[in-house]
């Protein structure tokens, strides 16, 4: 596959900004655990395979485990996850795509069980930013490792 075109190139000082909001968002309120699981999650959704290649990479170098990471595309039927989890990975699907009439007033209420008001905030622009990526890479046809070398992926030692 080749990339169709460098959108941090061409677009550098959007890039830039959109990588400022990503690096404050790892200052979150969220840890990076639930972090890495709405990644994975949101771009196996979106399809985009250099931003799944990337986080599950990212998700090995702090220490998730391998199964856990194959089963979040399977996260409901799978016991490898805690509530708080399943609330932040129903959250992810629920605005990665957005159902017809809106966020159901249920999922909210349990997501509500699990997380503050100021973690429901801070999960909700985790999954805006990673969804702006998705975007972008799926555009892109960015391809999977591009950056492993650049950005320190290649010591997850996952090639």
């Amino acid at each position: 596959m080749t990339e169709r075109f460098d959108y941090m190139k061409l677009s550098g000082e959007m890039t830039r900004k959109l990588m400022e909001l990503s690096f404050l968002d790892e200052k979150s309120a969220i840890g990076k655990e639930i972090h890495d699981l709405l990644k994975i999650r949101a771009s196996q959704m979106n399809g985009c395979a250099f931003c799944v290649d990337m986080h599950v990479k990212q998700a090995t170098l702090h220490g998730e485990r391998p199964l856990r990471m194959h089963h979040v595309a399977i996260w409901r039927e799978s016991t490898l996850f805690s509530p708080e989890e399943r609330a932040a990975l129903a959250w992810t699907e629920a605005l990665t795509v957005i159902p017809h009439g809106g966020v159901p007033d249920a999922l909210f209420a349990e997501v509500r069980e699990h997380f503050s008001e100021k973690e429901i905030s801070d999960l909700t622009f985790a999954i805006m930013i990673i969804n702006a990526w998705n975007r972008a890479n799926v555009a892109a046809l960015a391809p999977p490792g591009a950056h492993d070398k650049e950005w320190g992926l290649d010591k997850a030692n996952l090639t």
